[in-house]
């Protein structure tokens, strides 16, 4: 019978006909449901590349009985924020080789109706109670072969978790921790930076002394809950337990209602306490990212300042310089968007920005004495 597929699955090709459906050959579910509604599939990335899909390729996803179109990529930031991806990891050096379908700083599970989320104080921090019977089965099949190569090749990233193979870098830069200094921030008032106490990206050590050195008082964890932040190795000996730390456990679709009671809770901790003030997720990238944006419109950046500011993180990992072909696209298709359609704009570079952050707060739950707290603490 494999053989037989083999043998169609060439010809197929070799005509340019469509691939036939993966799940005729390989029956697929869904193994897990990550924190963020990620789906990890039973089917393994070199399985899923033999059958002729290859990365650039799009396919259609058939999955609770809705079908989806997806690209096939490598990471999640290959295609823009909100938007589907079909994720084939293999990685032969370090033994990963797996399948996630996901939306980009969005949640799958949840849109697709297959899982709703109930937030845990226990770690991990979430339970996910199924709406469908399980296992969930997946099917796929060729939508377009090679219909987002070129997309799929400008979005490609390569990211170390060594501090020798960034010697350019300080070790605050390869934490990806700096200070915020927007138009309308007070000096040393603010500052940005990868995860101090989780050692997942190898950077915690470097973003913890960075943060003492700059004397942080208040952390704003967007990625943990107390508990999960506290069985880090080494979470007692930091400097960052010392200090006002609040743990959110945000999830990373920016529109969820869960996320923006969240950050209410978390500007309001701003308001109830003295800076400096650092606020992180896990990378400090997306996240960290968003919320940083946030509270620059708010204190009357414009869209330069804030686009500028955001892509430091991109050289940081990355390296990528300004001026580039992929740093526009990434600009664009990252926070220009996301920030866009939190303020409900067009474009974040038409309209008063500051206005529209102080509206977006205060849809999210914040009083004006609230936001306007805010803005004194971070102000000059």
């Amino acid at each position: 019978m494999k053989k037989l597929f083999s043998l169609l699955l060439a010809l197929c090709l070799l005509m340019g006909l469509a691939l036939p459906a993966l799940a005729e050959e390989t029956p697929i579910t869904v193994a897990e449901i990550q924190k963020y509604g990620n789906l990890v599939l039973s089917v393994t990335g070199t399985e899923f590349m033999a059958l002729g899909y290859d990365y650039g390729d799009i396919v259609t996803v058939t999955l609770n009985g809705q079908e989806f179109d997806m690209p096939v990529g490598s990471n999640y930031a290959d295609v823009d924020q909100g938007s589907m991806i079909c994720r084939v990891v293999v990685k032969p050096d370090t033994d990963e080789d797996y399948m996630i379908l996901a939306i980009n700083m969005g949640d799958l599970a949840t849109t697709a109706l297959i899982a709703e989320k109930e937030k845990t104080e226990a770690d991990p921090g979430y339970l996910w109670h199924y709406l469908v019977d399980e296992p969930v089965p997946v099917a796929f099949a060729m939508k377009e072969k090679g219909g987002y190569y070129d997309q799929w090749v400008m979005h490609q990233l390569t990211r170390s978790e060594n501090r020798e193979d960034y010697p350019d870098l300080t070790d605050a830069e390869y934490a990806n921790f700096r200070v915020i200094s927007t138009t309308g921030v007070g000096e040393g008032k603010l500052y940005r930076s990868s995860s101090p106490v989780n050692p997942e990206i190898n950077r915690n050590h470097e973003a913890d002394a960075a943060a003492q050195d700059a004397a942080v008082r208040t952390f704003i964890n967007l990625a943990d809950n107390e508990e999960t932040m506290k069985g880090y190795e080494g979470f007692a000996e930091s400097y960052y337990s010392q200090q006002n730390i609040i743990g959110l456990n945000l999830g990373v679709d920016f529109a969820a209602e869960d996320f923006k009671a969240g950050l209410a809770d978390g500007l309001r901790f701003i308001a109830a306490n003295d800076a400096p003030y650092l606020v992180h997720c896990n990378e400090g990238k997306d996240r960290a990212g968003f919320v940083s944006a946030v509270l620059e419109a708010l204190m009357g950046a414009s869209a330069e300042e804030i686009t500028a500011d955001y892509m430091v993180t991109y050289y940081n990992y990355y390296g990528v310089q300004p001026g580039t072909e992929q740093y526009d696209v990434i600009a664009a298709s990252n926070i220009q968007k996301s920030l866009a359609a939190a303020f409900e704009m067009d474009s974040i570079f038409e309209g008063d920005l500051q206005a529209a952050a102080v509206n977006y707060l205060s849809n999210i739950g914040l009083s004006a004495e609230e936001i306007a707290a805010v803005q004194a603490n971070l102000g000059q």
